[in-house]
C-alpha cells in the first residue's frame, strides 16, 4: 500500500480525534439513509401496486420529489446560515419524521401519500447541507476530504442495507415498514437535540442587507457538479430497465451493491489524493471514467454491466468530492450555503437528465437499440467537459468585477 504523501495525513490520522458528537453524526449518516432506503426505492411499486396510481402519475410524482430533494438543499443551506446547523438539522428531521408518519397513515387514507412523500424530500433537502457543514466545522482544509468521504461512506452504507432489509416487506407488510422508519427517525431526531451548537445562526444587523441564497456561487464547481449529475443520472435513472431486461432484478441489486461498496471503500481511502489533485486533472479523470463506463454498458452483457457500473462509480467518486471541495475552497459563503448551492446544481443536472435522457432512451427502445443510448451518453462525457473548461478559461481572462477573488482562476 502506498504511503501518504509528506504533509498529507492518512485517513485514520485525519479523522482523529473523533469527538462524541461527530461519531453520532456519522452514525446518523448511516441510520438516516438506512431508514429512507427501506422505503423510498420502492415508492414506485407502493404508489402503483398498493395505492393504484397510474405509472404516468407515479413518474411525475417521483420526478417532482427528486427535484425537491436535491434543489431544496439551496434553502437548507440558507436556513442553516440563519438559524444554525443543529437547529436546522432538528427541523429537517422533524419534517422528515412527519413525512414517514404520513406514509404510514396513507395506508388508511391514500390521499396523504403524495404530500407525505414530498415532506420526506423536504426534510432531506433541509438536512444534508447542515449535516455536511457540521461534519467539517472547525476542521482544517487537509482533513476535510476525510470527514466528507467518511460521511459519504456512511450514507452509501445505509443506502445499500436499507433495500435489503425492506425488500420482502414492501407489499406484504408496508405498515410495519413505515412504522419502523418513523420510529428510527424519531430516535435520531431526539439524538440530534443533544448535539452542541456548531456554526451558523450568527446574529446579524437587521439593517444590513443579507446576501441572496445564490450570492457567492462559484461558477465552475457549480457547473461541473450540474454536468456530472446530469451524466450520472443517465445511469441512475435508466440502468434498472436496461439491466433487468437483460438479466434480472436480483442482478440489478448486485450492481447497486457493487456501486455502494466502491464508494464506501474507495472514496475515504482516496480522499487525500483527490484533495491534492489539480482541479483540471480531477475533472478530466472523472469524466473519462464515466465515459468509459457508459460506453462499456452498451455491450449489454452481465460482465459489461458490472464493469461499466464500476467505472462510472469510480469517475463519480472523484467528481462529486472534488467539486464540493473546490466550491468550499473558492466561495466566500458559509459551508452550509455552499453545500446547498452544490445540491441545487445536482438537482438541476438530475432533472435535465430525466427529461432529456427519458426521451433518448425511449427512442432507443422504439428502434430496438438501447445500447446506442449509452454510447450517446459516453460521447457527451467527452464533448461537454471541454466546452465547460473553454468557458472557464474565457471567464478567467475576462473576470467580472464582483467575482470572488480566485473563483475562476485555473489551477
Amino acid at each position: 500500500m502506498a504511503e501518504p504523501a509528506p504533509g498529507a495525513p492518512g485517513l485514520r490520522a485525519a479523522l482523529l480525534p473523533l469527538t462524541g458528537p461527530l461519531r453520532f453524526l456519522l452514525l446518523s449518516s448511516f441510520l438516516i439513509p438506512l431508514g429512507s432506503f427501506m422505503v423510498l426505492p420502492f415508492m414506485s411499486v407502493f404508489l402503483h401496486e398498493r395505492l393504484g396510481m397510474g405509472l404516468g402519475t407515479v413518474g411525475v410524482v417521483l420526478a417532482a420529489a427528486s427535484l425537491v430533494q436535491f434543489s431544496g438543499g439551496l434553502f437548507g443551506g440558507a436556513l442553516a446560515d440563519r438559524v444554525g446547523l443543529r437547529r436546522t438539522m432538528l427541523w429537517a428531521l422533524t419534517v422528515r419524521t412527519a413525512g414517514f408518519l404520513g406514509l404510514l397513515l396513507a395506508l388508511r387514507w391514500p390521499s396523504l401519500a403524495v404530500g407525505a412523500l414530498v415532506l420526506t424530500c423536504c426534510g432531506a433537502a433541509l438536512y444534508l447541507p447542515a449535516n455536511k457543514a457540521y461534519l467539517v466545522h472547525g476542521v482544517d482544509d487537509e482533513r476535510r476530504p476525510a470527514f466528507l468521504s467518511a460521511g459519504n461512506a456512511a450514507l452509501n452504507a445505509g443506502m445499500a442495507v436499507g433495500p435489503l432489509i425492506a425488500g420482502p416487506f414492501v407489499l406484504s407488510a408496508p405498515g410495519w415498514l413505515f412504522a419502523s422508519a418513523t420510529g428510527l427517525f424519531l430516535a435520531v431526531t431526539v439524538g440530534h437535540a443533544r448535539l452542541p451548537d456548531a456554526g451558523g445562526g450568527a446574529p446579524s444587523d437587521e439593517d444590513a442587507p443579507r446576501p441572496g441564497i445564490l450570492a457567492g456561487v462559484v461558477a465552475l464547481p457549480f457547473a461541473a457538479n450540474a454536468l456530472a449529475f446530469y451524466l450520472y443520472f443517465h445511469f441512475q435513472h435508466f440502468l434498472a430497465v436496461y439491466a433487468v431486461e437483460r438479466a434480472s432484478g436480483t442482478f440489478y441489486s448486485l450492481v447497486l451493491l457493487l456501486c455502494f461498496a466502491l464508494v464506501i471503500v474507495v472514496q475515504p481511502l482516496a480522499s487525500g489524493l483527490i484533495r491534492r489533485m489539480p482541479y483540471g486533472l480531477a475533472l478530466t479523470l472523472g469524466f473519462l471514467g464515466m465515459a468509459a463506463g457508459l460506453a462499456v454498458l452498451a455491450a449489454g452483457t452481465r460482465t459489461a454491466i458490472l464493469a461499466g457500473a464500476a467505472l462510472i462509480t469510480l469517475g463519480d467518486i472523484v467528481l462529486f468530492l472534488k467539486n464540493d471541495l473546490e466550491a468550499l475552497r473558492r466561495s466566500p459563503r458559509s459551508d452550509a450555503v455552499v453545500f446547498g448551492q452544490q445540491r441545487l446544481a445536482a438537482g438541476l443536472g438530475a432533472c435535465a437528465s430525466g427529461v432529456l435522457g427519458g426521451q433518448l432512451y425511449g427512442f432507443g427502445e422504439r428502434v430496438g437499440n438501447t445500447g446506442s443510448f449509452w454510447l450517446l451518453a459516453a460521447a457527451q462525457c467527452l464533448l461537454l467537459p471541454p466546452v465547460l473548461l473553454t468557458l472557464r478559461r474565457r471567464a478567467a481572462r475576462h473576470p467580472r468585477h464582483d467575482d470572488h477573488e480566485g473563483a475562476l482562476t485555473p489551477r
